[in-house]
């Protein structure tokens, strides 16, 4: 059973609740010490009407200072799956919410591939940063951000991929992601969404899933919980008409090319039990040979899993 302040049945209002929270006991949980980082929610218009949203974090004794690293999460996940990371890296940094998921607007056109994504993460980085940036991604972040590293490389002045590579194989354990988001589009608590994640081994553990959940979820106006993400919706539609499931292999061919045309440096971090097998990561390397890798203990959503560890890691890289 989920704390009181994350169960649906108490009165709960989404709109009412500070999603900044939970950030003293993620310190507490993890082991951080110190003043926490002064969180507060962007949004940008887009040209097209579109709303993009974001994190911007800064140390306490630094409030106004500008991102030195911006954060790009997963399929299905939103800029809060960075918040422990962050709280153990130390640095000011940029958290985006990806078109179609957390607080920034879905795509009509439904199309969430590197390429697609690429110019609004653009976009987000001129209109909220004011240097070259450590950009971090993670899984369908990692990709979209090798795609901002290519087309813009004055925006980033390294690049770090997180468990994913472009030629990782769909059918493997990536499907996992795709099997979890297959479900219902909608529930009757939270407390299902939370136990749901925690069955497919994700979220990392039961209070991380439970805030995770609150954080990448709505209540409806009949009372119902869905993801916030768009992501869902796409599942169980592709789930229940296999038929109309589009052909999205941008994985193989762009990636690749996004991946050989970046000039900054490169870092592969990959879990331990994640998605990136032995054999792929041989293959990034031998594609990208001048690249870095580093594996942590944990599995896809290393953010989760490990996020003091990837957060110290990234502080060597960050300044």
């Amino acid at each position: 059973m989920a704390p009181a302040y994350l169960r649906d049945d108490v009165g709960v209002i989404d709109d009412d609740f500070d999603e900044f929270a939970f950030l003293p006991a993620q310190a507490a949980e993890n082991g951080i010490d110190g003043a926490l980082p002064r969180g507060e929610r962007l949004n940008l218009t887009l040209e097209d009407g579109r709303t993009l949203s974001a994190l911007r974090w800064a140390p306490a004794s630094t409030p106004d200072a500008a991102p030195q690293v911006t954060f790009l999460h997963g399929a299905g996940l939103n800029a809060h799956t960075w918040d422990t990371t962050i709280l153990a890296l130390g640095l000011p940094a940029l958290a985006i919410d990806l078109p179609g998921h957390g607080d920034s607007s879905w795509r009509d056109d439904a199309a969430y591939v590197a390429p697609v994504l690429a110019p609004d993460v653009a976009t987000a980085l001129r209109a909220w940063t004011d240097g070259p940036q450590l950009l971090v991604g993670q899984s369908l972040g990692g990709l979209v951000a090798a795609a901002v590293a290519a087309s813009t490389p004055e925006l980033v002045r390294e690049l770090v991929v997180i468990d994913i590579t472009p030629g990782i194989d769909p059918a493997g354990n990536a499907q996992q992601i795709a099997q979890f988001f297959a479900g219902p589009t909608n529930w009757a608590s939270r407390d299902e969404l939370v136990q749901r994640a925690l069955s497919f081994g994700l979220g990392g553990s039961p209070a991380a899933a439970e805030r995770g959940v609150f954080l990448n979820s709505r209540m409806r106006p009949d009372g119902r919980v869905e993801w916030k993400h768009h992501f869902a919706h796409l599942a169980a539609m592709m789930a229940a008409h296999p038929e109309a499931t589009p052909a999205t292999a941008v994985l193989d061919e762009t990636g690749w090319d996004d991946l050989a045309a970046v000039t900054a440096p490169i870092t592969l971090v990959r879990g331990e039990h994640g998605f990136v097998t032995d054999a792929e990561a041989a293959d990034f390397a031998a594609r990208l040979p001048a690249a870095r890798q580093a594996v942590l203990t944990g599995g896809h959503n290393l953010q989760e899993d490990a996020p003091v560890a990837l957060g110290r890691l990234l502080a060597q890289h960050g300044e």
